[in-house]
């Protein structure tokens, strides 16, 4: 059985999914959530269905120890499901193709430093885009530059708010993400 870390930082709506997705699945089984939010949701979440929460200020991320810990478990993917923080190139390094991240849009656009969430939402009502989607993608040591896996597009009306385009996408996550996971995991099978 492979095993999968997610990485959260708030409500771990996308985590949950992902958890009871593969709760159902022999192939693999999230086997711990890290979190640098102590007051996460994404913490009951997991400990609702038995997972280990392992909580960290950013400087731990940045020493040694979050990797020592993510190397005892030794596991076949990462995957930043909300996760804020940049992700440690200490990390990235150990573990090359094996670290993913979802991105609320349709990256390359709008994506960088301070681009998650309602930020995003809110320039693209605010750009007019006819469309928007999310991008799964690999993880480098620049935020949202990693190698693209996949991407799915959702079209947009001049009525959309920052609301729901935020429904449009959570829907897109939910229905996608641990699929591409599911993918990836046979793929290195």
């Amino acid at each position: 059985m492979k095993k999968i870390i997610v990485f959260a930082s708030g409500s771990g709506t996308n985590a949950e999914n992902i958890i009871k997705y593969f709760s159902n699945i022999e192939i693999a089984k999230v086997v711990s959530v890290f979190t640098n939010n102590a007051s996460a949701k994404v913490i009951d979440r997991a400990k609702n269905h038995q997972i280990p929460v392992e909580i960290f200020s950013k400087n731990e991320l940045l020493e040694r120890n979050i990797l020592q810990k993510i190397q005892k478990i030794d596991p076949d993917l990462i995957v930043l499901a909300g996760f804020l923080l940049k992700f440690p190139e200490n990390i990235i390094e150990q573990y090359p193709n094996k670290i993913i991240n979802i991105h609320p849009a349709l990256l390359p656009k709008y994506g960088g430093k301070g681009m998650y969430g309602m930020h995003i939402h809110r320039a693209i009502v605010n750009n007019k885009e006819k469309e928007t989607g999310i991008s799964i993608h690999y993880v480098n040591e620049n935020y949202d530059e990693g190698g693209i896996i996949f991407q799915q597009n959702v079209l947009l009306t001049e009525e959309d708010t920052p609301e729901t385009v935020a429904e449009k996408i959570h829907e897109l996550e939910q229905k996608h993400f641990p699929e591409i996971i599911h993918r990836l995991l046979d793929a290195n099978s």
